[in-house]
This record gives C-alpha cells, sequence and structure tokens, in this order.
C-alpha cells in the first residue's frame, strides 16, 4: 500500500505536469482575439507554441495511462461518471489540433479565422472543463455501493464546480498572455504584459475565493495544515506573479505562475487525500487510495518503470525547449507563407 500512496502523488505529479504546459498552450489559444491585431500578430502567437504544443499534450496521454494502471477502480469511476465533459474535452483538443495544423493550408482570410476560432474554442473549453471535473472530484460526487456515478452532467454545473472551471480557465489565460510576452517581441509583447496585468487581477480574487472555499470545505480533516500550507504558499506565488509582471519582469512572473498552478495542485490532492473520489451518498462508498489501487505486483513494476522512463522523458523535453527558447518577432514570419 505504499505504492499506492507513491503512485497518488506520481499521478498527481503528472497531472501538474500537464496543466502547466499545456495550461499555457490554452492560454495562448485563448488570447488570440485580445493580443492579436492582424494574421502576422497571430501566426506569430501560434508560432511561440508550435513545437512543444503537441509535446505538452503527451503528459495528459502518461497520466490518464498512469492512471488506468495505478488505480483502475478510479479509472472506472472517473471516466464512466465525467464521461460526456471528458468527450467534451477531447473533441475541443483535436478541433485545436487540427486546427493548428490546416490554418496555414488556406490562403483566403475567412479560411484562417475560422481555423483560428476553433483554436480559441479548443483552448477555452478544456480550460474551463478540467476546473469544473476537479473541483467536483474533491468535493465530492454521486457515487453508489458500486463505485459507479449515479449523477449527470449537469450535476457537475454547481456553482463550486463552476467556479473551480473559471479559475483554471484565467489561471491558463494569465498563463499564456505571459508566456506570450516572454517569448514575444516589440508591441505585442507590451500588449501581453499589459493584459496579464490586468487578467492576473481578476485571477488573483477568483483563485483566492475558490482556495478559500476548498478550505472551508474541508476544514476537518487531519491535515489542514498542509492544505492551508499549499493553498496559502499557491497565493503568495500568484501575487509574486502579477507584482513581477507589473514590473515588467515576464521570466520570473511565467515562472511564479508555473509555481502558482503547481500549488493549487497540490492544494486540491491535499483536499482529496486519502480519497480519490468522495462519495456524497455515503462516505463508505467513497474511492480510496487503497481500495482503488492495483495490486501491490503491478504498481511495483509501474515503479521501475517510471525510474527507468520518467528521465529520458524530462531530457528530451528539455531539449526541445532549449532548441525553440528564442524569442518570435513578426519579422520571423516569412510575409509569403501561407
Amino acid at each position: 500500500m505504499d505504492l499506492a500512496y507513491l503512485w497518488f502523488g506520481i499521478v498527481g505529479v503528472m497531472f501538474i505536469g500537464y496543466f502547466v504546459l499545456d495550461g499555457f498552450d490554452f492560454g495562448v489559444g485563448m488570447a488570440l482575439p485580445f493580443l492579436a491585431k492582424d494574421d502576422t500578430d497571430r501566426r506569430v502567437m501560434i508560432n511561440t507554441i508550435g513545437p512543444v504544443w503537441d509535446l505538452n499534450e503527451t503528459w495528459l496521454i502518461v497520466a490518464g495511462a498512469s492512471l488506468f494502471a495505478a488505480f483502475p477502480y478510479w479509472y472506472a469511476t472517473l471516466f464512466d461518471g465525467f464521461y460526456l465533459a471528458l468527450l467534451l474535452i477531447l473533441l475541443a483538443l483535436i478541433a485545436r489540433g487540427v486546427s493548428f495544423e490546416y490554418r496555414r493550408l488556406g490562403k483566403s482570410e475567412k479560411w484562417k479565422r475560422w481555423f483560428d476560432g476553433m483554436i480559441v474554442v479548443g483552448s477555452t473549453v478544456p480550460a474551463l472543463l478540467w476546473g469544473v471535473a476537479f473541483a467536483n472530484i474533491i468535493q465530492g460526487v454521486a457515487i453508489d455501493e458500486t463505485g459507479t456515478y449515479v449523477g449527470t452532467l449537469f450535476d457537475l454545473l454547481n456553482p463550486y464546480g463552476l467556479l473551480g472551471g473559471l479559475t483554471t480557465l484565467l489561471l491558463f489565460f494569465t498563463h499564456g498572455v505571459q508566456f506570450t510576452a516572454l517569448k514575444t517581441d516589440g508591441e505585442l509583447r507590451e500588449r501581453a504584459q499589459a493584459l496579464a496585468v490586468r487578467s492576473g487581477l481578476l485571477t488573483i480574487v477568483v483563485a483566492a475565493a475558490f482556495l478559500v472555499w476548498t478550505i472551508i470545505q474541508h476544514w476537518t480533516v487531519p491535515h489542514i495544515a498542509v492544505l492551508v500550507g499549499f493553498a496559502a504558499a499557491a497565493a503568495v506565488a500568484l501575487i509574486g506573479s502579477w507584482v513581477a509582471n507589473r514590473l515588467g519582469r515576464e521570466k520570473p512572473a511565467f515562472w511564479l505562475m508555473t509555481a502558482t498552478i503547481g500549488l493549487a495542485v497540490a492544494s486540491i490532492l491535499a483536499a482529496l487525500f486519502p480519497n480519490v473520489m468522495p462519495s456524497t451518498i455515503d462516505p463508505a462508498f467513497s474511492l480510496t487510495i487503497e481500495n482503488a489501487a492495483s495490486s501491490a505486483y503491478t504498481l511495483e513494476v509501474m515503479t521501475w518503470v517510471a525510474v527507468v522512463m520518467t528521465p529520458l522523458v524530462l531530457l528530451y523535453q528539455g531539449w526541445t525547449y532549449w532548441v525553440f527558447r528564442r524569442r518570435i518577432t513578426r519579422d520571423s514570419i516569412p510575409v509569403a507563407a501561407h
């Protein structure tokens, strides 16, 4: 069972990696209508994430595969009960990926704007629904004695769930705007810095409300100090990110926002522990780390695979970001390219 708790943490780290990396991808996509003044600006913004967006999405695939192998009962209940929400996320991700590849194949402005709109929608829907899903997981959902979710999609759209969705949407939006400032230059960079200041203030207010509500809901858990500690650290990092961006320091602002997202997910895991999906029907029906985990042998094999493969993945991803580390400017966009 010690390995089950280890894999609870590993799955959490994988989701942190996904939310941090694909989070700024979502933010860049959502920010297209707010920052880009013409097609060249849009192409600059898309090119900031062009070499890495599909690599960033692999964290979701690995997290899902790890969840399936390490916690099959959690995986089954989650994907069965949240089927429609996860299907909408999948369709949005497909539409976004197709748009990245196809917008350059058409010469007309109408063609490009159509796929630009799909990028915006394909970025906004996952950014919202991931927050809704995780907020409901930590709040608890209607799970019966068989481990089956007996609610509907509309049950997930409760005030706390929607606040969680708005929180992730704003965090990812600001994260993406900061990434745009970090990877561009000139007027686009200046517009991104100014927008990050405005969106950052709204993000602070909404995220604070969500974290306070989460703490109030879980005030009686034995490890409340851990939950409050992660939440406080996330709040400090978020405020620090806003201050750094206000001072025109986009690199510290970006990394502090990265820390904010990581600490926020850690807060969610702390609120959830030792459950993985609490039941609102009867606490006895809740899925916990222990009763949802695979066998000890399965977890042991997975651990050795992770020890070998994880450093290789991190090295490859780090090398990719190093190769594409330079800023992208309007002058780097060929006029004749489509």
